[in-house]
This record gives structure tokens, sequence and C-alpha cells, in this order.
């Protein structure tokens, strides 16, 4: 089996990247499953019903979120759909889910969503133990286990694939937008990747306007972010799972620009 995992969608030219690439890389790769981050799809902040429908229209299995999951106030309608979670480590009370179960191929597939706590500005629980909680309900009743990790600190994210080794199949890292060259195969058998990327402008600051963000840098003072313009690039991290152990045999980045 082999599961694709897809950087952070950012803003129009994100999506119109993702729309144009992933189904070229789904046919040559031979992808079974999809894994998308898309909270920064609009403009940069959330996801909006019909950017989450055009996703699943691209066959992507599962839509994970982050720290702008609530940025458009009307992912209240859709975020119990079972095609998208956010973060798991959000207070219980929060609407949607922050792992759901999904077959495929005649296996049952786990994943969850986290966001980490260094540097986040977000208020939520450890995602260590609630992580630990969650795969110990579950870790009987499914095949593969994956975990997007949507953090700042690198530090944090290797810690939490460490701290997962031999319980996740695969850890991967979201959030930063910048694919990280450390993708490893942790002595327990777990995959590790400390991010994955983004799907967004190639000319931006991680798929923030340039001069917006170089004002911002220069002057101190607050000026509103927006997405960049023009092309945009496609970063995935492919993972091939062994059909009789499912345990992740080989590791493939994924890039189109």
């Amino acid at each position: 089996m082999r599961i694709l995992a897809v950087g952070d969608i950012v803003g129009k030219s994100g999506l119109k990247k993702l729309k144009e690439t992933l189904p070229e890389v789904v046919k040559e790769n031979k992808i079974d499953f999809i894994i998308v981050n898309g909270e920064n799809a609009a403009d940069g902040m959330g996801i909006t019903e019909k950017m989450f429908r055009e996703v699943l229209s691209l066959n992507v299995n599962v839509v994970t979120m982050g720290n702008h999951t609530w940025g458009k106030k009307e992912i209240f309608n859709f975020i119990d759909d079972k095609q998208i979670i956010r973060p798991a480590n959000y207070p219980n009370n929060n609407p949607g889910k922050g792992y759901n179960i999904y077959e495929c191929n005649g296996k049952k597939i786990a994943v969850i969503n986290l966001i980490g706590r260094t540097s986040m500005n977000i208020l939520s629980e450890n995602p260590f133990l609630i992580v630990k909680d969650i795969i110990k309900k579950i870790e009987n009743t499914v095949d593969i286990i994956v975990v997007d990790f949507h953090a700042e600190a690198t530090a944090e994210k290797i810690a939490l694939g460490y701290y997962l080794d031999g319980k996740a199949t695969i850890v991967f890292g979201t959030h930063t937008h910048v694919q990280t060259a450390d993708e490893i195969i942790l002595e327990k058998g777990t995959a590790y990747i400390t991010d994955i990327g983004m799907t967004g402008p190639k000319k931006s600051v991680i798929g923030m306007d340039v001069d917006v963000s170089l004002k911002r840098f220069e002057t101190c003072l607050p000026e509103k972010y927006k997405p960049a313009e023009g092309p945009a690039k496609f970063n995935s991290c492919m993972f091939e799972i062994d059909d009789n152990t499912n345990k992740v045999k080989e590791i493939i980045r994924i890039n189109k620009y």
C-alpha cells in the first residue's frame, strides 16, 4: 500500500496546483490513500466548504487541519464530515473529531491530527498524552496509524516521532511550510519526517506575499498577511507500506514545481 501526504494547501494558487498535480502524482506512483492538510486553503486562514468539496473531488481520503481550523466560520457546517479532522488535542467540547478510521484495500487506517504547543499561540491539551490515549484505544482495531503533527518547533516534532516509534506507522509534520530532508524509518519501525512542506506559491514567504512579509520584518508594524500569487509548487511525501507487516519500507519525497 502507498500512502501520500500532501503539504499544507496555501491559498487559491495552492488549490489550483493541487488540482493540476495530484491526479498525475497518484497515477504515476500508484497511490492508494491520500491525506491533504487544508488549514491554509482559504486565503491562508482556514478552509471553505467549496474548497473542501473540491479537494475531495480529487479522491482525497482525509483533510487534516491545524491552528487555523476555525479560520472560516462556515467550517461549522461540515466539520463533522468523516473526511475532515481537526487537532485531537483541542478541548473535548470542540466540534469535529481529532481522528477517524478509514478502510482502504482491506486495511483499516487511523488518521490522527495533533497540534503542537511550542510557539503556536493556541491553547491546547498535551499532544503526547492525548495521542497516547487515542492509540491505546484503537491499536487493536486498526492496521495502520498515521499522525499529522501540526507544529512549529522541530524539537517537539522529533520528540513525538520517538515517542510514537513502534506505536504509530507514520508520523509526519505540517505547519512550517518548508519541507525537511530528514525522512527516516526509526528503530522500532515508525516512518518519520519533520515537515512535508506546502502546496502553495513558489515566490513567497511560507506562502505569504513577499512585500508584505518584508514590510512586517523591516518596520515591526502590523500589516495584514495575504497569500502570494503566481506559480505554485507541490510538496508531498509517499510512504510505501508492506502489506504483510503493515510497516513502512520506503519513504519518498515527491515534489512538483
